[in-house]
């Protein structure tokens, strides 16, 4: 059999904890760019919005529009030991630029008060959870492995509720789940990017900067997302 070589461990794992200035270089890198994200966002979205003709061609250009960001999330986390920061964080902002188009469409059909209210409380919640995975020094590693099979449940069930149930009661159900899931979610990836899991993944603080920031920003969305789903009033 051949040798594999030593399994890597992350610091996280191996009980790891860097300096408090690294923390919070690696914590105010991932921010900056998620932050950074998320005005791309909302500034496209924006836009778009605010066109008709541009809110028909988004419609027309749907599908094709989630699969671009399905391909460019699946490449940035699996080419960044190849890609070069900067072409990274590029891929990011083009993603968040993509995640714009798709939501301007959600924010016509949402009122405006709706959406607003939804993107309060998801800063809220996020930033609480994210506060108690930067702070806290309980290890958050053990919860990981349930929030990802939940989160894998949610998917499916969403998918079979979308084809088969079409249930309201079920659609509740699920967001309210999802808005718990990504709350935790957030408070774990916080801690292992305080810890510098990413950037010892990547090689790179800020490679590893520009993964946490997707992920981080990825679970922002989600929350936002469930909240408007589960509060929003349709115009």
């Amino acid at each position: 059999m051949m040798n594999q070589g030593p399994r890597a461990f992350t610091p996280s794992q191996v009980g790891v904890r860097p300096v408090a200035r690294l923390s919070v270089g690696f914590l105010s890198q991932a921010f900056t760019w998620m932050f950074a994200g998320l005005l791309i966002t909302a500034v496209t979205a924006g836009l778009i919005q605010s066109n008709e003709g541009l809110v028909r061609a988004a419609y027309d250009l749907y599908l094709p529009l989630v699969i671009a960001q399905f391909a460019l999330v699946i490449g940035i986390t699996a080419a960044i030991n190849r890609l070069s920061a900067t072409v990274a964080l590029l891929l990011f902002f083009a993603y968040s630029a993509l995640m714009g188009v798709t939501l301007s469409m959600i924010f016509v059909a949402y009122e405006i008060g709706s959406v607003a209210a939804a993107f309060v409380s998801a800063a809220g919640m996020f930033g609480a959870a994210a506060l108690y995975g930067a702070v806290t020094k309980r290890s958050l590693a053990s919860i990981g492995g349930y929030l990802f099979m939940a989160l894998i449940g949610i998917v499916i069930a969403s998918v079979l509720n979308m084809l088969v149930f079409r249930s309201a009661t079920l659609d509740l159900g699920v967001s309210i789940v999802g808005v718990l899931v990504f709350v935790g979610l957030t408070a774990w990836n916080v801690q292992k990017v305080s810890r510098g899991d990413y950037a010892a993944a990547t090689g790179s603080m800020e490679k590893g900067a520009v993964v946490a920031a997707l992920i981080l920003y990825l679970d922002f969305v989600n929350i936002f997302l469930f909240l408007l789903r589960i509060f929003g009033n349709r115009r």
